[in-house]
């Protein structure tokens, strides 16, 4: 399952993976999710009244985390031997968290006036899921590499 240096199983086991992460994550933290969020009182009731059960969030969220898989096993193969081990790929999905998702999230909730709870909860939802993401894909990324 190796194609162009790499392993598109493992890509979809780190997709996998990443997006049942996030769903414990948000169902752990709902009350403070939703209470960061600052949604108006129609909205939260909508939400809590289980109004948010049309697919289309959760079908991004899961072709967002496909993709980013994706991106992150092909730097992983780009980086080689190194980066392919568990260690190797966590840290590199932390540093990819802390040099564009983390300064991203931040600068964009800086700027939106958001609640710093808010961008705590979402900054370590995205650090869990390329922390997972990135032991899967280097424990098993691409094995013709090694």
């Amino acid at each position: 399952m190796t194609y162009l240096g790499v392993n598109y199983l493992a890509i979809a086991i780190a997709t996998f993976a990443g997006y049942l992460f996030g769903a414990a994550w948000h169902m752990m933290l709902a009350r403070p999710w939703l209470a960061a969020s600052e949604f108006s009182a129609e909205q939260r009731a909508r939400i809590e009244g289980g109004g948010l059960r049309a697919p289309a969030p959760f079908l991004i969220s899961l072709l967002a985390q496909a993709l980013m898989a994706y991106i992150l096993a092909s730097l992983l193969a780009h980086l080689g031997a190194p980066a392919l081990t568990v260690r190797g790929g966590a840290f590199s999905g932390f540093l990819i968290w802390l040099g564009f998702v983390a300064t991203t999230l931040v600068t964009n909730h800086a700027f939106g006036m958001r609640r710093w709870a808010l961008t705590l909860i979402d900054g370590g939802h995205w650090l869990g899921v390329l922390l997972i993401q990135g032991a899967v894909l280097g424990a098993i990324g691409a094995p013709g590499a090694r």
